[in-house]
């Protein structure tokens, strides 16, 4: 099995056709990216449940309309199981939103909505491949200042990076 995956929300939201500013190319490679994840390699959330819980506001429990949706179906029903999912401790705290995030002058403007995700990435120890799919403001502009700290990023839409990041 290769890396582990952490999975930006906006991944899930393109997958399910939400994003105007997603052609049809990038929509596909989120799903066969979430399709992956699913059947190739285990996905890492927090144990906090704050990644769940973002999923949970943009995504539907029934699985249905989209793969976005029938992606957080699968994973709600095997957070458990850890061939597939595997819950990362994090801490919360105030100044740097978790302490597993860098204390980094260069990360400061890091949205801190996503700094769960780094927080996981960080944590779990494990290398894994944090997945953007639309997110500029945060993955595009602080892709070299989270490379230092080992934070890998795979942009599934690279034409959306060039076109506003």
């Amino acid at each position: 099995m290769t890396s582990p995956l952490v999975i930006d929300t906006n991944v899930t939201i393109v997958a399910n056709g939400q994003a105007e500013q997603a052609p049809l190319d990038c929509v596909s490679a989120c799903i066969v990216a979430l399709q992956d994840a699913r059947h190739k390699r285990p996905v890492l959330i927090d144990d906090l449940g704050l990644i769940l819980d973002e999923y949970r506001r943009y995504l539907s429990f029934a699985g249905q309309p989209g793969p976005g949706d029938s992606f957080f179906k699968w994973l709600w029903d095997n957070q458990a199981n850890e061939l597939y999912c595997r819950a990362v401790t994090i801490t919360a705290q105030d100044e740097r939103e978790f302490l597993e995030f860098p204390d980094d002058p260069d990360l400061a403007g890091f949205d801190r909505s996503d700094r769960k995700f780094v927080a996981v990435a960080i944590a779990s120890a494990a290398f894994p491949v944090v997945l953007n799919a639309s997110d500029t403001r945060s993955w595009g502009t602080y892709q070299e200042p989270l490379a230092k700290h080992s934070v890998r990023i795979e942009f599934l839409c690279p034409e959306l990076m060039k076109e506003r990041g």
